[in-house]
């Protein structure tokens, strides 16, 4: 962490020393699971090109006229079986913080306050552009963007990015940043992976016959148009 404050003269606005910005991004979660928290969530995430590519006055009247009347009560039904009552989240929200708690302490048994962790989520709250602005506020002047997707996919990796850098657009001094690429073939990964099925297995009854690995899926053209997340898939299992 840099302190320039000798360098400026008495009258200059407070400069704050250089940080690092370690920034976890996931999908995101509805606030809750009631009618309009989930037509907000699903409104924001089924209005992404990067998910929906379909033109806009093609697809528009139907996600807005048909598929948000319905699909919140559905969708929500299905999240309040699993809410986090208790916290009052989704469980991909407490995950996802339990994941920055682990990072930030283990980044900070080595850094100090020199790096500061946080997460964003692509839709829903909290928003990549309200941490982007808070990182900056805190005087981070490197930031390193890092989506939770081990496989690339224009839907997952690409949109987080995208949102990442239109935050970005909104400031005048822009902090250096690094985005972190795919790791579906890292070994740690693939040894994480390991642990967990053997874990799972060790505490079952019957053997099984065989391992079945489920990813979620995308339209075969994306994959013929460019994107590699089927290879990827395939080269982690």
């Amino acid at each position: 962490m840099t302190d320039n404050s000798a360098q400026f003269p008495p009258c200059h606005p407070e400069v704050l020393p250089e940080r690092t910005g370690v920034l976890l991004a996931n999908l995101g979660t509805p606030d809750g699971y009631d009618y309009w928290s989930m037509r907000r969530y699903l409104n924001e995430f089924l209005s992404d090109r990067r998910v929906i590519d379909y033109a806009p006055w093609k697809w528009q009247p139907l996600l807005q006229a048909v598929i948000l009347s319905r699909r919140p009560f559905t969708s929500g039904a299905a999240y309040r079986s699993i809410w986090n009552e208790e916290a009052g989240e989704s469980p991909l929200m407490s995950i996802t913080k339990a994941q920055t708690a682990k990072m930030r302490s283990v980044l900070a048994r080595r850094y100090g306050d020199h790096v500061i962790v946080d997460f964003c989520m692509r839709y829903g709250n909290p928003s990549t552009r309200s941490k982007v602005r808070s990182f900056i506020d805190l005087g981070c002047r490197r930031i390193l963007f890092f989506p939770l997707y081990p496989q690339y996919a224009g839907a997952t990796t690409a949109t987080a990015n995208d949102q990442f850098f239109r935050s970005l657009m909104a400031e005048k001094w822009q902090p250096a940043i690094r985005t972190v690429s795919a790791y579906f073939d890292h070994p740690s990964y693939i040894e994480t992976l390991a642990c967990s099925v053997e874990r799972a297995l060790a505490a079952s009854n019957v053997a099984p016959d065989i391992l079945v690995c489920s990813y979620h899926g995308m339209p075969e053209r994306y994959l013929t148009e460019g994107d590699p997340y089927h290879c990827q898939c395939q080269k982690t299992t």
